[in-house]
């Protein structure tokens, strides 16, 4: 029998590797910093800029951080009337960022490309470039609104469309994708490729509706995806809305106007933006809030929570693709989701541990992404935090324990396992056969064959069908006789 004592978490989630995530000082650093360029954004906008341009290289995932970026950049190069936006500058100088895309120098490439956009925000070049590091690093948020800014300056561009179509079909936004076939469809030279991508994408929709997998249907006339549809003319926004939530939407857009610093009409008109147009619209919109609201904390938690949903969603989105279509790329797919996701989740949830010290429901919630991350020392800090709590004592040891054993601690970790069979209840049974597996298989690890034989009887108890339960038990005497 092997003495592995990490071998029971063999399969185990917790397995998984580390995300790239920040530290706690990083976190709290950056935020600082782009609460001082919000608070300047009037008064200094080109030390905002600079502000904006540390956030965004020193987290890349992040696209509030990228949008306020984005934002004051058109405002200090707002687009010419004639021309089109991507000649507003000239050509693209997006080139160098593609090598370094491709020999995986995302970072380098994404802070080269920062430079780059302070002096042309409508460079399609860049933008595109930045989104596939963006996509190469699994941070779908930002890759979104750099394939969103792209189509909005060339919406008639064969490659932005591609790149636009491929992000919308991966997230089960098969109308979008199909609409950006159409938008170039009438091209000459693109017309047949055109054809055959619209007929796939539709069989793909096809399928994926009959399973219920397609993301939120699209309202008529209107496309959902902010990858699938390029920026209305300015004239087109200042046009007269009908009734019902057009109206409503135009009326929130003069509200702000008129008067700014009021925060609910963003909040409202945001809710609206998402369901009736676009997220990044939404998102926007909840940007330009936190803006004029000097960083007010109920708008940055608004927009986190926003943040959370649309993870999921997009998770949620390849999932069900992943079930309908089982290819490496869509596998490749979910897994770069969910990272993002987690990170995310990391990022949100350590913000609100800082501003709530004594919520003890933060410090877990943070402390259970950590461990899925692989973090395991920051998350055994967390869940020490909460040991206290009594209502969840015997699941928090649990953790404890896992994270104790996967650091090669295994003394602290049978410590913790056996607090949490002693503290789970019948009411928490898969937890508390899960502490008893874990201990019982630690316990044989740790050549300790009484307790193992004790931990894992008991789970037998319960559930003899449970894992491996049976044939571990099956060699555990096998040993006894051989030592007898």
């Amino acid at each position: 029998m092997a003495n592995d004592p990490s071998s029971g978490l063999a399969g185990d989630p917790t397995a998984s590797p580390s995300a790239a995530l920040l530290s706690p000082a990083e976190r709290s650093r950056l935020a600082q910093t782009f609460q001082a360029g919000t608070k300047n954004l009037t008064a200094n906008a080109d030390y905002a800029i600079e502000m904006y341009t540390a956030c965004v290289v020193g987290d890349p995932g992040n696209a509030v951080y990228l949008q306020a970026f984005l934002g004051i950049l058109r405002k200090k190069h707002p687009p010419k009337k004639t021309g089109g936006l991507a000649s507003l500058f000239g050509g693209s100088k997006g080139g160098g960022l593609w090598k370094k895309v491709n020999a995986g120098q995302q970072r380098d490439a994404i802070k080269q490309g920062v430079d780059i956009l302070k002096a042309n925000p409508y460079d399609t070049g860049a933008l595109l470039a930045m989104a596939e590091a963006c996509n190469q690093l699994s941070f779908p948020a930002t890759r979104q609104v750099y394939l969103k800014s792209a189509l909005d300056a060339a919406p008639a561009d064969p490659e932005v469309n591609r790149h636009c179509s491929k992000f919308a079909a991966e997230i089960g936004e098969y109308d979008q994708a199909i609409a950006c076939w159409v938008r170039i469809g009438n091209v000459k030279s693109l017309a047949e490729e055109a054809e055959k991508e619209i007929a796939r994408l539709q069989v793909e929709k096809t399928i994926a509706a009959g399973q219920g997998m397609t993301g939120r249907p699209a309202p008529s006339g209107a496309a959902k995806s902010g990858v699938g549809k390029a920026a209305a003319p300015a004239s087109s926004a200042a046009a007269p809305a009908e009734g019902g939530e057009k109206g409503r939407i135009a009326e929130l857009k003069r509200s702000i106007r008129d008067n700014p610093t009021e925060i609910e009409p963003y909040l409202e008109l945001a809710d609206l933006l998402e369901k009736e147009k676009t997220i990044e619209e939404a998102q926007a919109v909840l940007t330009q809030a936190l803006s004029a609201s000097g960083g007010e904390l109920k708008v940055r938690e608004h927009i986190e929570d926003r943040q959370l949903r649309w993870g999921k969603q997009r998770v949620l989105a390849a999932e069900r693709r992943l079930e309908s279509d089982d290819t490496p790329e869509h596998r490749a797919t979910v897994e770069r989701l969910r990272a993002a996701l987690l990170k995310q989740e990391v990022e949100i949830y350590a913000a609100r541990v800082s501003r709530y010290p004594e919520n003890p429901t933060w410090k877990y919630e943070l402390a259970i992404r950590l461990k899925l991350a692989g973090s395991f020392a920051e998350a055994i800090k967390q869940f020490q935090e909460v040991l206290g709590d009594s209502r969840r004592k015997g699941v928090v040891a649990l953790e404890l324990g896992e994270c104790f054993q996967k650091i090669k601690q295994y003394q602290l970790a049978m410590q913790n396992y056996v607090t949490a069979v002693e503290s789970l209840t019948d009411r928490e049974i898969e937890l508390r056969k899960r502490a008893l597996y874990r201990a019982g298989v630690l316990a044989s690890g740790l050549e300790d064959l009484d307790g193992a034989k004790k931990y894992l009887s008991m789970l037998a108890g319960l559930d003899f069908g449970y894992r491996d339960v049976a044939q571990r038990l099956d060699k555990l005497g096998s040993v006894k006789d051989k030592g007898g």
